[in-house]
C-alpha cells in the first residue's frame, strides 16, 4: 500500500475536500481518469475547483481503503458508461438514427448522430455516443448476439 501525503474527506455539502501536506484545504475536487476504459485503475488526478491538478495518484489500488472507497463513489457517478448487451432495432440504417437497446442498466433508447460517435478501442472493444453525451460501452462485439452484431455491422 502507498503512503500518501494528503488526506481526502466530504464537507457538510457533500463535496470532496483534499487535505494537502501543509494542512491547506481545497474543497470540491473531483477525481479524474487518465485512462478510463482502457486503464481505470492507473492515472488518477485530483483536480481542485479552479481546474488545475493538485494531486496525482499512480495507482488507485495502492492507496489505503478507506481513501479509496471515498473516490471509488466519486468515479463511480463521474463514468457512467452502460455496457450495450443487446441491439433490439434500429430506425434506420442512415444517421440520426434511434436505437432501443439493453444494457446492463436496462432497456432504453438513445440517438446515434453520426457513424463517427462510433469508436473502436482496443481487444475489440466499442465506445458509442448518444446525442445526450451518454457513453455506451461494448467491450467485445464478438459476445455480442447474432442479431445485434448484424444490426452493428451496418454502422461499421
Amino acid at each position: 500500500m502507498m503512503t500518501t501525503n494528503f488526506q481526502l474527506e466530504r464537507d457538510d455539502f457533500g463535496r470532496l475536500v483534499l487535505i494537502d501536506a501543509e494542512g491547506e484545504r481545497h474543497v470540491g475536487i473531483v477525481p479524474v481518469r487518465a485512462f478510463p476504459l482502457t486503464a481505470p485503475d492507473q492515472g488518477l488526478s485530483l483536480v481542485g475547483s479552479d481546474g488545475r491538478e493538485q494531486v496525482w495518484i499512480d495507482r488507485i489500488d495502492q492507496l489505503p481503503a478507506a481513501m479509496r472507497a471515498t473516490l471509488d463513489a466519486d468515479l463511480a457517478a463521474r463514468d457512467f458508461a452502460p455496457i450495450l448487451q443487446k441491439l433490439h432495432r434500429v430506425s434506420s440504417f442512415g444517421v440520426p438514427s434511434t436505437w432501443h437497446v439493453s444494457t446492463d442498466r436496462g432497456e432504453t433508447e438513445f440517438v446515434l448522430k453520426a457513424e463517427e460517435d462510433i469508436r473502436r478501442l482496443e481487444g475489440g472493444a466499442l465506445l458509442i455516443g448518444s446525442a445526450h453525451g451518454v457513453q455506451f460501452r461494448i467491450p467485445d462485439v464478438k459476445a455480442l448476439d447474432r442479431g445485434s452484431r448484424r444490426l452493428l455491422e451496418r454502422f461499421l
